[in-house]
């Protein structure tokens, strides 16, 4: 599948902190993880080559890179605020979507994020998976990665006896696993609420507090109105806002936003 659209590039998305499964394998050259596909991508001069079925495309990647959404309709909105910190960043990461993420994986994934950085949050996914995943080949079968283990594929006890990177996380992995393994209708069920109730039923998990409440609603349940506020965050609105961001100029798509300040801050 050849692919030519506009805003996306997907080294700003691997580097946009929102996905720790996006890998550059070689020159121009990626690999994404998700459920249990592999996809291989190649940059092209003006276009990307996906190494999939058309519909495996159609299936599977079209949703999760966000390609429904107009993208053009958010540089219309960037332009309209004359906002000039808001157009340069814009003009650095213009290439980043919004990923439709795993949802369990997400929530995971950013429990792990807290005050750490992103290779050894990488790491740590890497290693739990290849512990108890389930090896996946690309379209080609030259190259494989490991899915994300599902809740029940983990004894949750091992995050107490084995050491992933996580430090103090591993009580947080623990109880996730567990939650879910008793509650298997959790997941579908945050998937019918609307951002605020999602957000409320997400902080009273144990390590989840409005920040990971908040990527977990952006990055997988595609609550665009999520704001996720980090450290990053925080200095660049006190740096360029004065402590505040005027979030409601762009409803309906502030998490995206959001992406274009992180990404040019963080750069």
């Amino acid at each position: 599948m050849k692919i030519k659209k506009d805003h996306f590039d997907i080294n700003q998305i691997m580097r946009s902190g929102q996905c720790f499964r996006i890998k550059e394998t070689g020159e121009n050259t990626y690999s994404v993880v998700y459920k249990d596909n592999l996809l291989l991508i190649k940059k092209e001069e003006d276009s990307y080559d996906f190494l999939c079925s058309e519909d495996e495309f159609e299936k599977t990647w079209k949703d999760y890179f966000d390609f429904n959404t107009d993208y053009n309709e958010v540089e219309k909105m960037v332009k309209a605020a004359n906002d000039s910190h808001l157009s340069e960043a814009f003009s650095l990461g213009s290439g980043i979507r919004i990923l439709k993420q795993d949802l369990f994986e997400t929530i995971v994934s950013f429990l792990i994020s807290q005050n750490n950085n992103i290779p050894r949050i990488k790491k740590s996914i890497d290693l739990i998976s290849k512990r108890f995943g389930k090896k996946v080949s690309s379209y080609d079968g030259s190259t494989f990665e490991y899915t994300f283990p599902k809740p029940t594929e983990v004894d949750s006890d091992v995050f107490l006896n084995e050491n992933f990177g996580l430090g103090y996380r591993n009580l947080y992995l623990k109880e996730i696993y567990d939650y879910v393994k008793d509650n298997p209708k959790w997941l579908s069920y945050l998937k019918t609420l609307s951002y605020e109730d999602a957000r409320k039923e997400l902080l009273k998990r144990k390590g989840i507090g409005p920040k990971v409440a908040d990527c977990i609603c952006l990055f997988s349940l595609h609550h665009v109105d999520a704001f996720p506020i980090d450290t990053h965050v925080k200095d660049l609105l006190n740096k360029y806002y004065g402590g505040k961001f005027n979030v409601d100029a762009f409803k309906g798509k502030a998490g995206i936003i959001q992406q274009y300040l992180f990404y040019y801050e963080i750069k």
